[in-house]
């Protein structure tokens, strides 16, 4: 059985990518959700994954669900912060619930899953933390305040966070994607979208496969020199 990888947000999307490469990689893979029981279960029914419904935003939620996986799984080697949401609107318009449950979520989930399992990776003298964050937290987005400010927050989240870790054998990095094909994404009206696909040098959405293979990277032991940095996967539409 191979180390023990943590993705939140793990059973749609991005994250699902990620999930399903990591266990192709030979990780023992802990696939995090929310709310959508019927996707999680889809999931793991086609993959085999291991899913675990906890709210990443609840720090004692976190706490309770790490336990549950590690006793079930063992100890959590590999962390992917990559659960979020939206809740856009401009900002004479954003009320402070929108704020907040978004920053609660993306960044605040960073907090709590990476507190949960640090005194572990310490112990053990080894972790691989990487943090999701968005060409979007670099860049800004008109209507997306509280999505930008948390996705920059996980930047510098991510530089902090590797110098503390460094010296315990702890690596950790983020990944900053850009428009990538999800289901999300496929939702934007198709005018909107052509003029995303307009913007982005390689004249083409990402794949979430694309992402995965760069989280797969920065968790191996060949990454181990790898830490502290922001690897933009995005078809050239911000260089950063």
């Amino acid at each position: 059985m191979g180390r023990v990888a943590l993705v939140t947000g793990g059973t749609r999307g991005i994250g699902a990518a990620i999930a399903t490469a990591l266990q192709d990689a030979g990780y023992t893979v802990a696939a995090n959700y929310g709310g959508n029981d019927d996707a999680a279960n889809k999931f793991k029914e086609e993959t085999g994954v291991s899913v675990y419904k906890f709210d990443v935003s609840d720090y004692d939620s976190v706490v309770d669900g790490v336990k549950k996986i590690e006793s079930e799984l063992g100890p959590i080697e590999v962390l992917v912060n990559n659960a979020g949401i939206t809740r856009d609107g401009t900002m004479h318009k954003m009320t402070p619930d929108q704020w907040q449950a978004v920053i609660d979520t993306n960044l605040g989930s960073c907090f709590n899953c990476s507190r949960a399992v640090i005194e572990g990776m310490r112990e053990r003298k080894f972790g691989r933390i990487v943090n999701i964050g968005s060409i979007n937290g670099q860049a800004g987005q008109y209507g997306q305040v509280n999505y930008a400010a948390a996705k920059s927050g996980i930047h510098g989240f991510t530089k902090a966070l590797a110098q503390e870790g460094a010296r315990a054998g702890i690596t950790v990095n983020a990944i900053a994607p850009g428009y990538i094909n999800t289901d999300m994404v496929r939702a934007v009206p198709e005018d909107v979208l052509e003029k995303i696909k307009a913007r982005i040098p390689v004249g083409r959405l990402g794949e979430a496969s694309e992402i995965a293979r760069g989280v797969v990277f920065l968790v191996s032991d060949e990454g181990g020199f790898i830490t502290g940095s922001t690897l933009s996967i995005n078809g050239g539409q911000h260089m950063y």
